[in-house]
């Protein structure tokens, strides 16, 4: 409500709650029509889209995490953001012209499928011997996400200058062009990925005492990582499509909520995606308020706030010397 509530023009919250519930339930007046359309039509949708990207990318950091036994990992170390930016920027700057079909699926598409792209190449070549290896996967990600960067500057040399700044902007993510029509999947996809992680959780606290101890316990350890790695893949290139490339959220968050509440999954994953939530929606009301009437992209912000936090962990945690 505070979020909606304070913009370029700031409306009281008790007129916010007055709108949001005529458009809910048809009660009560309509008002203003401006002040309606700014909160009904502009502000509502993204901020309901700001805390649904930033639980998902939370819930994803979470996993990925455990997933490779790694707590620096998230979706832009295992390359997925990269694959979301390259497909985007084709689209961007290419267009029609030179990429056929993929230019039908518009900015938001092309992301959603280059991240499911670079997930599924991430998940052929982090293998060995027909099985998920938590250390190839890190190096395969880091691999595939600087080549997927480097075909993605070429394409930037490409652009006009109205381009590039679309691409920029895209790239180091915003959620000011929301729009109720984009909140149906996302929700579904979000809500649905989080309750099965969730359902997963006692595989996955059985992952963190170790493969050996997992088998022991009757984990499928090789199946569970695939299982794992296509939602998170599913999970990172929805949000990622709709939002472009928002870094640290997925790293940071997670680590927060261990440090209070401890490792469990069962409690982890859903207060991952509540603060993951909060955490972002705040994050976009400083970049839509700290340089008004410009905005700033998401990205330079949670890395901003992200960066000094890791060099906090990286002093406070002795354990990441042996990572």
């Amino acid at each position: 409500m505070v979020a909606v509530s304070i913009g370029a023009v700031n409306i009281p919250v008790a007129d916010v709650w007055g709108i949001l519930l005529h458009h809910v339930t048809g009660r009560g007046a309509a008002g203003d029509p401006a002040l309606d359309q700014i909160v009904w039509t502009f502000r509502a949708p993204r901020v309901a889209l700001a805390a649904l990207v930033g639980a998902g990318l939370a819930v994803a950091g979470a996993v990925l995490q455990t997933l490779v036994s790694n707590p620096l990992a998230d979706p832009v170390v295992l390359g997925f953001s990269y694959g979301a930016s390259l497909g985007a920027v084709l689209v961007i700057t290419l267009g029609g012209v030179a990429l056929g079909g993929l230019a039908g699926l518009g900015v938001s598409g092309a992301a959603f499928v280059g991240a499911l792209a670079a997930g599924a190449l991430v998940f052929a070549l982090g293998q060995r011997q027909g099985r998920l290896a938590p250390t190839r996967l890190v190096l395969a990600g880091v691999a595939v996400g600087y080549v997927l960067l480097s075909v993605t500057s070429f394409v930037q040399l490409l652009a006009t200058p109205t381009e590039l700044r679309t691409v920029m902007f895209w790239m180091l993510g915003s959620v000011a062009g929301a729009q109720w029509s984009q909140l149906p999947t996302v929700t579904a996809v979000v809500l649905t990925s989080t309750v099965v992680l969730t359902l997963f959780g006692r595989r996955l606290n059985a992952l963190l005492a170790g493969d050996e101890s997992a088998t022991a316990l009757g984990v499928d350890v090789n199946r569970l990582r695939a299982v794992l790695l296509v939602i998170s893949a599913l999970l990172t290139g929805t949000v990622i499509a709709v939002a472009g490339g928002v870094g640290f959220v997925g790293l940071m968050i997670p680590h927060l909520v261990r440090l209070t509440t401890g490792a469990d999954h069962r409690r982890l994953l859903p207060l991952t995606a509540l603060l993951g939530a909060v955490y972002l929606v705040l994050v976009d009301l400083l970049s839509r308020t700290v340089n008004r009437p410009n905005e700033l992209p998401l990205g330079i912000l949670t890395a901003l706030l992200g960066a000094p936090f890791f060099l906090w962990l990286l002093r406070r945690d002795k354990g990441l010397d042996t990572v």
